[in-house]
């Protein structure tokens, strides 16, 4: 009798783990379409700029940080095999690997360090905005120092200065609001799909 409890435990236990790899898929695949549509949306102003990282914020903010960052590692594998899910359907490892190419790599760190600040501090809102303020620091870290490397190799040496006036101080604002967004709409969502899906996100 005890062993049949228990093969019939390592079944239930088998079948939750396959239905929670299967919500898994379910999850990333649906954040990284977002992220592709996110990035297609350009917002006309001065300096046009899209939702792409409105998309970034919102994944890690509703599935956490795990499902967060591999739903970017899979958006950023697509668009360097051809599927043309970066901002004005671009794809390629050209623009990866382009002078901009920084910042869309520095989302994998962006959502690494997310993830780290959830599982040390868990889902706080202090925790959150103090999540999403690192992030965006982080990618304009990151995509800044690829910037200068690559444009130096190309162009010539380019300033600090210089590079931070044309790729991140235009941006500052307009990435803080999206992140604002992000996290208003993912706390707000992420308990009524979870209910909705039967799963804890």
């Amino acid at each position: 009798m005890n062993r049949e409890m228990r093969a019939e435990a390592g079944n239930i236990q088998t079948g939750t783990e396959r239905r929670r790899k299967t919500y898994d898929m379910a999850y990333i695949g649906l954040f990284v379409g977002l992220m592709a549509i996110c990035s297609w949306i350009s917002i006309p102003t001065a300096i046009p700029f899209t939702l792409q990282t409105f998309a970034i914020f919102l994944a890690v903010t509703i599935m956490g940080g795990k499902r967060g960052t591999l739903a970017i590692v899979v958006y950023l594998l697509l668009g360097m095999v051809g599927a043309p899910v970066f901002a004005g359907f671009a794809a390629g490892p050209g623009v990866l690997f382009g002078t901009t190419g920084g910042y869309l790599i520095g989302f994998i760190f962006t959502g690494l360090l997310m993830w780290l600040i959830e599982s040390l501090a868990g889902r706080k809102l202090w925790a959150q905005m103090l999540s999403v303020f690192l992030g965006m620091v982080t990618y304009y870290i990151v995509g800044t120092i690829w910037f200068m490397i690559v444009y130096g190799n190309t162009n010539g040496s380019v300033s600090l200065l210089t590079a931070l006036s044309w790729c991140v101080f235009p941006f500052v604002i307009p990435d803080l609001v999206k992140a604002v967004l992000a996290l208003g709409f993912g706390n707000a969502l992420r308990k009524p799909l979870a209910g909705l899906l039967r799963e804890e996100l």
